[in-house]
């Protein structure tokens, strides 16, 4: 069982930043760890991910250029930097963990992810 833990939400104002901290509890192993994000009568849809061993890292389209995915194996850590903030952005922010070799291949498919944080909120105000 992996235990996700995610911090770093908040109120902000638009074109502000915000950086998002996820740690996995210290007996994971895990071949990639993501961002995915729900809005208010929304589906929930992937944000950005990173392989933990190859290093390779991937992005929706609405982000590029906006927002970084970084991790820090050892602390067990995944970051989400994210810049110019829009309102847009405005959602509950989660984990996800997965343990098999799926997510290399699609990264933004929620069943790839078996664990999963219990979120964040992110509110950009106009």
């Amino acid at each position: 069982q992996v235990g996700l833990l995610e911090s770093g939400g908040g109120s902000v104002q638009a074109g502000e930043s915000l950086n998002l901290s996820c740690t996995a509890s210290a007996d994971t192993q895990t071949s990639c760890m993501a961002w995915f994000r729900q809005a208010p009568g929304k589906e929930r849809e992937g944000v950005a991910a990173i392989s933990t061993t190859r290093t390779l890292t991937w992005f929706a389209d609405f982000v590029k250029g906006r927002f970084a995915i970084s991790q820090n194996n050892a602390k067990n850590t995944v970051y989400l930097q994210m810049n110019n903030l829009e309102p847009s952005d405005s959602a509950i922010y989660y984990c996800a963990a997965a343990s098999g070799p799926g997510c290399l291949i699609t990264w933004h498919r929620e069943g790839v992810y078996p664990y999963w944080g219990q979120g964040t909120q992110v509110t950009v105000s106009s």
